[in-house]
């Protein structure tokens, strides 16, 4: 398999993971990554795929300072494609079924809620569908016009449990390495669950004393699955039930349903959080620190906050910056987008979080 086929497919998927690929049922190379630790880092890479991973663990120095803790970031907006996505992608890609040929389509696609028919997940299952449908029938002879269908394939980030072995297999493992074992909870917020689940599960394997946390953005259900069992958010309640209940400006967190790879999860706790701690803490930590961050990442850091305070001085607490503010120009750091929403951001430190959790 040329790599440079497989780098071209990755870059495809990281714009939507959820990609349709072509393929054939035989197989000529094995695709071959070796987790390479540390030594990584040193060495150099003999491609861009090689370059996804092992990335730096960041000590965020105005969030140590105000908490007495060690609050370490994972700079996963370091990869390639600029995000934690480009490891899911990558291993998606290494097991999916037997591939040749690959080839991605994109197509670009309206921001809808995932409830919508034309949300780009729902757009790449159905492609995937047809197109192993009509592979089908070739098959059985029934399709002799479509010469050139081959199948399709799904990727499902959701559901995938390549999404989870990602991050269990490597970021995991990696974290345990950076702090050489010396740390005492991760926090992490959720979309697919890969990422928190993945992780989660490896740390606690090695070492069941670290506490591990999610940290919830507004709409989403998962804060009372962890701590109460079942799956509910507030904007569900009678009366209050919106058509979107997302009713967040953050991205990529936060879901109302149980996903095959959020099962996998080993959490001692939850937290929530609010479109303006993560506003807050992404304006906060560009000036303190030059840290210039995606929405979820700043909530990330708002719960990395939470877990030292409740944790107390003295503790190592590891969380994920997923992303760049790059992607976020339009929403999250648009003056004009936020004041509509009642958001523009006017804290001078840290007053933003206050002590008390919001319901």
């Amino acid at each position: 398999m040329a790599s440079s086929k497989i780098a071209a497919l990755c870059a495809a998927a990281l714009v939507c993971v959820a990609v349709t690929v072509v393929y054939t049922c035989s197989w000529r190379h094995r695709l071959g990554r070796k987790n390479l630790g540390s030594t990584r880092s040193s060495r150099r890479r003999t491609g861009v795929l090689e370059a996804i991973g092992n990335t730096p663990l960041i000590k965020i120095h105005s969030l140590s300072e105000a908490t007495g803790c060690q609050i370490l970031g994972k700079a996963e907006f370091l990869n390639p494609g600029g995000s934690v996505k480009d490891r899911v992608a990558l291993q998606i890609i290494e097991e999916a079924q037997t591939l040749e040929a690959l080839g991605a389509t994109v197509d670009r696609v309206r921001p809808v809620s995932i409830s919508h028919k034309d949300h780009f997940v729902n757009i790449a299952r159905r492609k995937a569908e047809l197109a192993e449908s009509a592979y089908r029938a070739q098959l059985d002879g029934k399709n002799e016009s479509e010469k050139d269908c081959r199948g399709g394939y799904f990727a499902d980030q959701f559901e995938n449990l390549a999404n989870f072995r990602a991050h269990y297999q490597h970021t995991g493992p990696e974290i345990w390495a950076q702090t050489s074992g010396d740390l005492d909870a991760f926090i992490a917020a959720a979309g697919t669950g890969g990422t928190v689940a993945g992780i989660s599960r490896f740390l606690k394997e090695k070492d069941k004393r670290i506490q591990c946390f999610l940290i919830d953005p507004p709409g989403s259900s998962l804060y009372n699955r962890v701590t109460r069992g079942v799956m509910y958010a507030h904007e569900e309640a009678e009366g209050k039930r919106l058509k979107n209940p997302f009713d967040t400006i953050t991205e990529g967190i936060g879901i109302n349903r149980l996903t095959e790879n959020f099962k996998l999860a080993l959490l001692d706790g939850a937290f929530r959080g609010t479109d303006r701690e993560a506003v807050e803490m992404a304006r906060f930590l560009v000036k303190k620190e030059g840290l210039f961050l995606g929405s979820s990442s700043a909530m990330n850091c708002v719960g990395a906050y939470r877990v030292a305070k409740q944790l107390g001085p003295g503790h190592t607490i590891v969380t994920i910056l997923c992303d760049s503010g790059i992607r976020h120009l339009s929403k999250f750091y648009n003056v004009d987008y936020l004041a509509r929403l009642n958001l523009t951001p006017t804290a001078e430190g840290l007053e933003f979080l206050g002590t008390k959790e919001p319901i």
